[in-house]
């Protein structure tokens, strides 16, 4: 059972994301609402969705499992509150880890442009920790997110590639480039502090 009894702190700290698609509105909203695009992007690198099932209508139930490697379950569930489409998405957000339920809510501006922003909103959250966890993990997602709409014509819109269940080692090996440069930065500027 989703616990909703958040401290007075815990609803301060709030994740906001402001992200800019190369891809028309209608084109990010669809890959939100069906699960068949979802298993091609969701999840941040060295992840994959394992099951994704969503009931997309307000009150409707969705449930994710992601895994970064055999036997590994995360596991996240929740319900959908708003379904403005294309303009607006929102639904609580459950670890099954924790049970902490935080509310996700999502603005989709189209632009002068054809792009599409996104304004992201999580909250509360359980710790400074869990936020600023689900930060990079957000934000790696959406950079899949990004990757995936590469693919796209203007009039095909059906999903493209594998789901990443299926070729997972490439997010593995990107992850694993990034993580081991960060270390390298990190070993770098304790080496060097006057660089700072």
């Amino acid at each position: 059972m989703p616990r909703t009894d958040a401290t007075a702190e815990q609803r301060a700290l709030v994740l906001d994301i402001d992200r800019v698609f190369a891809a028309p509105r209608e084109l990010v909203w669809r890959l939100w609402k069906d699960p068949e695009h979802l298993v091609r992007w969701h999840g941040p690198a060295g992840c994959a969705l394992a099951q994704c099932e969503q009931d997309f209508r307000p009150g409707g139930k969705w449930r994710r499992t992601m895994t970064a490697r055999p036997g590994h379950a995360h596991v996240i569930f929740g319900e959908f509150i708003e379904i403005d489409e294309p303009r607006r998405l929102s639904f609580t957000y459950t670890n099954e880890s924790d049970g902490f339920e935080t509310i996700v809510a999502m603005d989709f501006l189209e632009q002068p442009d054809g792009t599409t922003r996104m304004l992201f909103r999580q909250t509360p959250f359980i710790s400074r920790e869990e936020r600023d966890g689900h930060s990079r993990g957000w934000n790696s997602s959406f950079d899949m997110l990004s990757a995936y709409l590469l693919m796209f014509g203007i009039d095909d819109w059906r999903p493209k590639g594998r789901p990443r269940i299926d070729g997972v080692a490439a997010d593995f090996a990107a992850a694993e480039a990034r993580n081991a440069q960060v270390i390298e930065d990190n070993v770098n500027e304790h080496r060097h502090p006057e660089s700072r």
